[in-house]
């Protein structure tokens, strides 16, 4: 695929500071195409106390389960900052829309949210498909998105920060635990888009110069509930262990099914790249506890900075809810561009974009960094096994944090991966 260029004398995007209204999830689109070119220029005021920011989630669909919780923690960072004197001395004032687990809606909310919502900076996106859907409408307006979930890699853009983590630093040291426990053979399980294809393309390469052998691979639309073939293939092939990249509520029918047919993480361990503690209760613990999940991180991280916020998470939005990766991505994404701002002295998007290389924050997760060649930060891999409590415990984690390569140009197998 092209690698998109990074653009640094872009127009300006004026920007502010955090939480006081919302306006309604499902406000309607106005005629003007999501994806036509930007009419001249941004039209963010920041004259004012407030400057607008836009939320745009999942609300409703398959991707809800997920992507509500990725919105609340974004609401709990706008209001921190808010409380905390806002960014350059102005409150961030949140405009909320509802992605609708469709990469099409998300593309026209974007375009509202830039176009007549006159934001700042976008937050949110979940599926690789939403994003692609969107990084058009960013590119054409000039406008900056901030996405906050692990991903396939192979891309860049100067219009888009990715504070989730890239393949080297989720995918592969997944495969390198794989690979340290004896797995031999792996099974490939996924729903069918972009993410887990491009995630299982790479893994094929892994495996094939590190003597692991794909065993099987198969495919399921998004939100698919039926998977008695899928897994009876899965107890057939007697794989070592089996690679998971389902999305969304399909991993409740999938772990529910995979139970039913006697597998278990001790007679085939399933590593999970999109199951979190949020997801856990819907899946059922009793269906998934020993299983593997491979984050940056977890609730359970001990960290100054994670016993604040997961203290602070819970009394929001109560004692029952649980903190997870994304969350954790998304509530330092909003942090990020607080910091990129006020190194700026400027809510302009190339003076952000300029700024942004080197800026770091003190996350819950361990301190990232901005590296500003691929907009990407950095991350600390970490492993961890399901408890019967629902929450996940590290079971492995890099010693120090790793640098994003989201083309993978630092391993020789991966030559050609990104063309």
């Amino acid at each position: 695929m092209i690698r998109n260029s990074f653009r640094r004398g872009v127009m300006p995007l004026a920007a502010a500071a955090m939480v006081a209204s919302m306006t309604a999830c499902g406000s309607q689109i106005s005629e003007t195409s999501a994806n036509a070119p930007s009419t001249g220029g941004s039209c963010v005021d920041t004259s004012g106390e407030s400057v607008k920011i836009g939320f745009l989630n999942s609300l409703s669909g398959t991707m809800a389960i997920s992507e509500t919780t990725v919105h609340d923690s974004l609401t709990l960072a706008a209001e921190q900052i808010n409380a905390d004197g806002g960014v350059l001395g102005k409150q961030l004032e949140v405009v909320t829309e509802d992605g609708a687990s469709e990469p099409t809606v998300f593309a026209e909310r974007a375009g509202k949210l830039i176009q007549q919502d006159c934001v700042a900076a976008v937050f949110g996106g979940w599926t690789s498909s939403s994003r692609k859907a969107m990084l058009p409408v960013f590119e054409s307006n000039d406008a900056l998105l901030f996405y906050p979930v692990q991903y396939e890699g192979l891309e860049s853009s100067d219009n888009i920060f990715y504070t989730g983590a890239t393949t080297n630093q989720q995918i592969i040291p997944a495969l390198d635990y794989l690979a340290e426990q004896g797995t031999k053979t792996i099974f490939l399980v996924g729903s069918d888009y972009v993410f887990p294809r491009t995630a299982n393309k790479i893994i094929h390469a892994y495996a094939e110069a590190h003597g692991m052998e794909v065993v099987g691979e198969e495919y399921t639309p998004l939100g698919s509930t039926e998977f008695s073939t899928i897994v009876n293939k899965v107890r057939d092939s007697g794989a070592d262990a089996v690679f998971n990249t389902l999305n969304g509520d399909s991993n409740v029918a999938f772990f529910r099914q995979y139970n039913s047919v006697g597998l278990t993480a001790e007679t085939m361990p399933v590593v999970s790249v999109s199951i979190a503690e949020e997801e856990v209760p819907g899946i059922g613990v009793e269906n998934v506890e020993g299983q593997l999940t491979a984050w940056d991180y977890y609730q359970t991280v001990d960290t100054p900075a994670n016993q604040e916020f997961v203290a602070a998470f819970k009394e929001r939005f109560g004692a029952d809810r649980v903190t997870s990766d994304p969350m954790e991505a998304a509530y330092t994404s909003l942090h990020l561009w607080k910091a990129m701002v006020e190194k700026a002295g400027s809510f302009d998007v190339a003076a952000v974009q300029e700024a942004a290389d080197g800026v770091s924050f003190d996350a819950p997760e361990g301190t990232v960094t901005v590296n500003g060649e691929n907009n990407h930060i950095t991350k600390t891999p970490r492993i961890g096994r399901i408890t019967s409590d629902g929450l996940i415990e590290t079971v492995w984690e890099a010693p120090e944090a790793v640098e994003p390569d989201p083309f993978l140009e630092s391993y020789d197998w991966a030559e050609g991966l990104g063309g």
